[in-house]
């Protein structure tokens, strides 16, 4: 069969030679023929190794050089070295890095010591808090439910005619949900079981001077609404003459303060001590099912989330920064806690530093004077780290319409308990020394359990660079 040729074969067959024409080759130019065939052949084997292995090499140091840069950059933190040659931060991936864990959450201890409250439902201790402001009176009512359960006794909440109006700013309610019975009622739940018989069969004052904290004043208020008094004497008579309190223990109270009396008072609790370690853990000294007992009623938490989804976001320093009528108490002190603006301003970036928080909700009751110089030095990166403080209330922002519906909007004791609420959210906490305002915030972040390892007093573990001298 006869195959068509194509036009390259065609032109291959008019270049050959004649057979005859061809000299034949000598056997050495046959052996040097078949020398460099091998040698090109050698070469080509040779050349395509090298080439396969440099291959391999680069696909070795592709895979490597990116994590030994990795290693590095971490290992020496050379984004601080470019951090004065370029406008970009290249601190954020290392730094970040190294900062997880420095402002964690503290582990709530699950062995903490706690007493069961089971009280009989016909025999009751009447709350009487009078030393100071909110912040006091909360600390004494704490006090007084560790009482309440050590001696089997219903609390009863005093009257707003006698005290402040605890219902509007802290969950009654919730104290008796988280025990799952009636451990406290209100005074005028008292006032149903008593069919209107008040009275007061005995006081047992832990206070000695004056006795159970009272003074006539507030003796004619007891009973202008209606309680019948019984007689008023001190557990220890004898702590008159001191100066400070003695610490007692559980042994101490129960022999002085169990009675068979229908209804006992015990007096102002705020400057009791008394089993501070028990008393003050994380969720208090009682046992129950939820993270704190006492805690703002659900209108002021509610507010307070809306305000935090407003203004602040999910990670913000919260700072208590206590000034009016702080310069006096202060200086009294063996170490003074007022500080110099300044020196304030140095303190709280350090801990700004650490939190790498965007900015700072601000509760304090310094002028405006003082708090725009605090602003205008707390500067990071050449940029101000926004101090946030609550604002008026303004009907065009619906953060606080709750309070102003439930009419409860604008009561200073309301708007002081949601300072706190949003406070104790805080992802880092500074506070006041020597301030129970702070005391209360600290105590909502531990049984709530967001309390930061970088929670801390302000300049804690620093005199004022500056003291005046006393009157």
């Amino acid at each position: 069969m006869v195959r068509e040729a194509s036009s390259d074969e065609e032109d291959d067959s008019q270049a050959l030679v004649p057979e005859h024409e061809v000299k034949p080759l000598s056997p050495r130019h046959d052996q040097r023929q078949f020398g460099a065939l091998e040698i090109a052949n050698g070469l080509r084997v040779q050349i395509s190794r090298r080439l396969r292995y440099r291959r391999w090499h680069w696909y070795l140091l592709a895979i490597c050089l990116p994590l030994v840069l990795i290693l590095v950059f971490f290992s020496l933190d050379l984004g601080r070295l470019f951090r004065g040659i370029t406008i970009i931060r290249a601190d954020s991936p290392g730094d970040r890095l190294r900062e997880v864990g420095v402002c964690r959450k503290v582990d709530r201890p699950e062995d903490g010591r706690t007493i069961e409250w089971k009280p009989k439902k016909d025999r009751f201790l009447f709350a009487i808090c009078l030393s100071g402001q909110m912040s006091n009176h909360l600390i004494c009512l704490e006090k007084h439910m560790f009482f309440a359960a050590l001696l089997g006794r219903v609390l009863v909440f005093p009257s707003h005619k006698f005290d402040y109006d605890y219902s509007q700013v802290l969950d009654i309610n919730h104290i008796n949900q988280c025990l799952g019975r009636e451990v406290v009622i209100s005074f005028d739940d008292f006032a149903v079981k008593m069919k209107n018989k008040l009275k007061i069969d005995r006081f047992i004052c832990y206070i000695a001077n004056p006795p159970c904290y009272l003074d006539e004043e507030h003796i004619k208020r007891l009973k202008n609404l209606g309680i019948s008094l019984g007689m008023i004497e001190a557990a220890w008579p004898e702590d008159a003459k001191l100066k400070m309190q003695k610490k007692r223990v559980v042994a101490d109270i129960m022999p002085k303060f169990s009675s068979d009396d229908e209804v006992i008072a015990i007096g102002d609790m705020f400057y009791a001590d008394v089993e501070e370690e028990w008393v003050m853990q994380p969720g208090g000294p009682i046992g129950h099912k939820c993270k704190a007992l006492i805690q703002p009623n659900r209108l002021i938490l509610l507010t307070a989330q809306r305000f935090v989804q407003t203004f602040l976001g999910s990670n913000f320093i919260a700072l208590h920064f206590r000034r009016h009528g702080f310069l006096n108490f202060c200086n009294a002190k063996k170490e003074s806690c007022f500080y110099p603006i300044p020196q304030a301003a140095e303190c709280i970036l350090r801990v700004v530093k650490q939190a790498n928080a965007p900015v700072i909700y601000l509760s304090t009751d310094a002028g405006e004077s003082e708090a725009n110089l605090l602003q205008s030095l707390v500067v990071l990166d050449n940029k101000l780290v926004p101090l946030v403080k609550r604002p008026n209330h303004n009907s065009v922002e619906k953060w606080d319409a709750l309070l102003y519906r439930n009419h409860i909007g604008g009561d200073p004791q309301v708007e002081a308990m949601l300072d706190k609420t949003i406070s104790a959210m805080s992802t880092v906490f500074i506070g006041t020394s020597g301030s129970t305002f702070t005391e209360d915030i600290l105590r909502l972040r531990r049984g709530w359990g967001v309390a930061s390892h970088c929670d801390e007093y302000l300049c804690k573990g620093e005199l004022p660079n500056f003291i005046a001298e006393t009157e």
